[in-house]
């Protein structure tokens, strides 16, 4: 079997698991880059990818593998109680430890240095992530739209009301207020966890934001910086 090889990383501001959403497509406002290898910097395998708006990602859970899997696993947003097969559902805990993602194409750059670059949102990746693969998203082919969700039809789609207040908000840089509010908005949190008393920390964009949650009000209380790993 050949092996697998990373064609490329992608880079946001996710720089921790928590906090990043658990399917695609749910933070529109949420950009990212991905960067390609070396080896495949070439401009003329990009050729009409500018053409569709949705691309495919194949990637690998990189902070996830396991020597090891488990034929069951509990899906964070049943509450952490209820067991499903792991290939009903979407857990970082597989076999292979691979992950699918359809993301927004918002451009592609030709940079000077680093050759081809993907402008994407909507990605569900960790900051540094390696990707495997890209294909375009074909509508007529890739959409589905009497397709059954199966148990994530039965979870209820909420969304949080968000306070941050003044003193914490222009700690934050003006170009991610809108797009962590969107992040905070999509409460992420546990499904099990509820404690309104409990202080949460979400590393985010070179911050640390920390935040309690009571009933649907989230409120940020506090802000400190936090190491950002390096980057292309």
């Amino acid at each position: 079997m050949a092996e697998l090889k990373t064609i490329a990383h992608i880079y946001n501001n996710f720089t921790e698991k928590f906090g990043i959403p658990h399917q695609s497509g749910r933070l529109k406002k949420q950009k990212a880059r991905i960067v390609f290898e070396p080896e495949y910097r070439v401009q003329e395998a990009f050729r009409g990818l500018e053409e569709y708006t949705h691309i495919w990602l194949i990637w690998q859970f990189s902070e996830n593998l396991r020597d090891t899997w488990s034929p069951t696993v509990r899906p964070p947003r049943l509450g952490g109680n209820v067991r499903k097969g792991v290939f009903a559902t979407r857990s970082p805990f597989r076999p292979n430890g691979l992950g699918l993602s359809s993301v927004c194409l918002e451009r592609v750059e030709f940079h000077k240095d680093l050759g081809p670059v993907l402008h994407v949102t909507g990605a569900d990746l960790m900051d540094g992530t390696p990707i495997f693969d890209i294909k375009p998203y074909i509508p007529s082919a890739d959409s589905h739209p009497e397709a059954s969700g199966g148990f994530t039809d039965r979870i209820a789609d909420h969304k949080l009301k968000v306070a941050i207040p003044e003193e914490w908000r222009e700690l934050i840089p003006a170009d991610q207020r809108e797009a962590l509010t969107e992040v905070l908005e999509n409460d992420p949190r546990p499904g099990y966890q509820t404690d309104p008393d409990r202080v949460y920390g979400l590393a985010y964009g070179g911050k640390n934001i920390r935040f309690q949650v009571d009933g649907d009000m989230l409120s940020v209380c506090g802000v400190e910086d936090y190491r950002k790993k390096g980057r292309p």
